[in-house]
């Protein structure tokens, strides 16, 4: 390559940079303009058909429909009018809204029953930049249902002290199941723990946005030598929320109190030698095929200060029905049908 061709290659590369750069800025304010625009529609419709008969509300929003859709395209048909309605009763607050979710990511929430599930969603996918496709992943998934899980079992919900979030709980970044089914295990008959653990490592992306914000990684299969036994932890991460280390253990079938004491040496190891000034303690993950809650509770004792859960992993997709029964939660409607 020439000294023009190297020169024109450099050059090419800043003005594209500079070219998605300012496009993905005009993306985001239309996508604003758009959510905001909708609010308002909502409110003034809302307003309009407060209190009167059902009839009167299909009147005005038919006329309203023609003559915006005339103007302004489909985009505000009747029932794109009646969901900017309900966009509105579900958040009433404008300055509430979230300039980085755009209205696809709106539709997506306002299905959402549960006003605490509906915040949490909107919060982590504010946070953490969820596409589309990963909001609905998270909400169809129960992700708020399973992080709530581990906090129903655990009564002391020690806190962190955080910067960001000063009332931040471990069990906010725990869930209980885990759902891996982009590891495609059920094609692999007779997986072993080494293909979960590579499964993670080659859709590292899917398992972080399943894992929840904050997380990062940081080493596979860990070597410890404590006076020339050598134990080695599968995965381990990093929480910058929680400033501290996430150990994780992969485990075939039913959790074992070996495993969960297995795990306890590691948290103490990391505690001991690993954590720096400023970190809290860290915590172990037994990831298992299947839980024994009276094994895990009787290995742990009542130490609350030790940050040690066992969480179950589904190798498939479940459907809403399986992950109630799961989470042994009512036969509820949590999310709204389209």
């Amino acid at each position: 390559m020439n000294e023009i061709e190297k020169v024109s290659q450099d050059i090419y590369g800043e003005i594209r940079r500079s070219i998605i750069h300012v496009q993905h800025k005009v993306q985001q304010t239309v996508n604003a303009g758009m959510v905001q625009i909708y609010w308002e529609v909502g409110q003034q419709l809302d307003k309009a058909c407060d209190g009167k008969q059902a009839e009167y509300g299909k009147g005005v929003l038919q006329q309203v429909s023609e003559k915006l859709t005339a103007e302004f395209g489909k985009a505000y048909s009747i029932r794109n009018l009646q969901m900017m309605r309900q966009f509105y009763l579900a958040f009433p607050n404008a300055n509430t809204l979230c300039s980085h979710l755009s209205w696809s990511h709106y539709r997506l929430l306002m299905r959402v029953n549960n006003i605490e599930a509906r915040t949490y969603y909107e919060k982590e996918c504010a946070a953490s930049r969820w596409s589309v496709r990963e909001l609905e992943r998270q909400i169809s998934t129960l992700a708020y249902q399973r992080t709530l899980s581990i906090q129903k079992e655990d009564q002391n919900l020690p806190q962190v002290a955080s910067k960001e979030e000063s009332d931040v709980a471990y069990t906010d970044f725990i869930r209980d199941p885990y759902v891996l089914e982009f590891l495609n295990l059920k094609s692999t008959p007779n997986f072993h723990e080494k293909d979960i653990e590579q499964g993670i490592i080659e859709h590292l992306k899917e398992f972080l946005l399943e894992l929840g914000r904050g997380f990062s990684f940081v080493a596979r299969q860990k070597h410890i030598d404590l006076d020339g036994d050598h134990f080695y932890i599968d995965l381990v991460f990093y929480n910058y929320i929680l400033k501290c280390f996430v150990l994780i253990d992969l485990k075939l079938g039913k959790v074992k109190h070996q495993d969960m004491g297995q795990m306890q040496m590691y948290v103490n190891y990391y505690k001991r030698n690993m954590k720096i000034d400023g970190d809290n303690d860290p915590i172990g993950i037994v990831l298992c095929a299947e839980k024994n809650e009276a094994v895990i509770k009787y290995t742990l004792g009542d130490d609350s200060n030790t940050q040690i859960y066992a969480s179950k992993y589904l190798s498939y997709m479940p459907t809403e029905e399986e992950l109630k029964k799961e989470l042994h939660l009512q036969e509820l409607p949590l999310v709204e049908e389209d």
